[in-house]
């Protein structure tokens, strides 16, 4: 496989070419190392991969000082110049769409980065598909197109027409995207939702990351809805091993889809999307009490009421992926913590 990988400057972008690269791929890597977070830990990221990311001219491919089956590019999915030239050159026979602008309060007031990156970047990455055929297109969806379902657990068979939050929305539309470019042009596609993933490496703006960072230096940190939430956190791992499971097996579509009771899931176009999650929600008490068993210290709480754009739950029903690809996450959630907290302290020397 040749595989475009797009974020890999970002969390779990970073994690998916190191494992794919174990598995003997060749991988082209693309970010635009965009300031929505702290670019040194993009820096970082990139430069565990052998790339430096500060001496990389934009448009350029560079080829990875440790591993020369990895190279990697400078570019903005919205530069559809640039990626269509990528297609061209390289004739990818896979993508792994993983970059998109992340952040469900950051929507609330910068609401056009959203339309830029996650709406007009991923049509480029349709239209790219289109024009220099691959044999299998996985992408980012997220466990926030769920919206004000409250129907638990959260089921790909569900109605996901309620978001409360631009990115949610942002997401979903990548969905019904994805569905017209595959019905029409018989592009194999598979959505993924992704349910709270963590772990080293992880972005500055989720709980994890701010707990951590509060809790060793003595500071409160910020519990919404009074701690009355549970989120399905799952381990980094985990989710790049269920990648990895699932970009090889394209869908077909299925001839049996019935337009008279149709299941949002799949379709007689070769388009499927799945939940990608632990399974298993935890509040999120337990996910601080976790934090402070790793770190060794005890958190100072400021209770908050619940934020606008956040859910008190989210659970994610696997199946699917299950009974396909025999996918079940095993690492358990202090072991998580620990390997998180382990790389904080080691990466930031705290």
């Amino acid at each position: 496989m040749k595989i475009l990988i797009t974020g890999t400057a970002g969390f779990i972008g970073f994690h998916t070419v190191n494992s794919l690269l174990d598995k003997g791929c060749d991988i082209v890597g693309l970010d635009n190392i965009n300031d929505y977070y702290d670019i040194k830990l993009k820096y970082g990221r990139l430069k565990e991969t052998g790339i430096d990311g500060e001496a990389c001219e934009y448009g350029t491919v560079v080829t990875s000082s440790k591993n020369s089956a990895y190279r990697f590019i400078k570019s903005d999915l919205e530069d559809h110049e640039t990626l269509n030239r990528l297609f061209q050159n390289e004739k990818f026979t896979h993508i792994v769409h993983l970059a998109a602008q992340a952040g469900v309060r950051y929507s609330l007031s910068n609401p056009h980065a959203y339309i830029r990156s996650n709406i007009d970047g991923f049509l480029n990455i349709l239209e790219s598909c289109r024009n220099y055929p691959v044999d299998h297109l996985v992408f980012a969806s997220s466990s926030s197109v769920y919206g004000l379902n409250e129907q638990m657990p959260f089921s790909v068979k569900n109605n996901v027409d309620h978001p409360i939050s631009l990115y949610a929305a942002s997401k979903k539309s990548n969905e019904l995207m994805a569905h017209a470019y595959s019905h029409l042009f018989n592009i194999p596609v598979t959505g993924l939702r992704f349910f709270t993933v963590y772990g080293p490496w992880g972005r500055p703006d989720m709980a994890l990351f701010i707990f951590t960072g509060s809790i060793l230096a003595g500071k409160p940190i910020d519990v919404f809805n009074n701690g009355e939430m549970e989120r399905d956190f799952t381990y980094v791992g985990d989710i790049v091993n269920g990648i990895a499971r699932i970009i090889d097996s394209p869908p077909e579509g299925e001839p049996s889809w019935d337009g008279h009771n149709p299941d949002p899931s799949r379709s007689s176009a070769p388009y499927r999307i799945y939940n990608i999650g632990k399974g298993q929600p935890v509040g999120l008490m337990s996910f601080i009490e976790a934090i402070q068993e790793a770190t060794g210290k005890k958190a100072i709480l400021n209770l908050l009421p619940l934020q606008q754009g956040d859910v008190p739950k989210t659970w994610a029903d696997t199946e699917d992926l299950f009974r396909e690809f025999q996918y079940k996450p095993d690492t358990p959630l202090k072991s998580g913590v620990k390997k998180f907290v382990e790389w904080y302290t080691s990466y930031y020397k705290v």
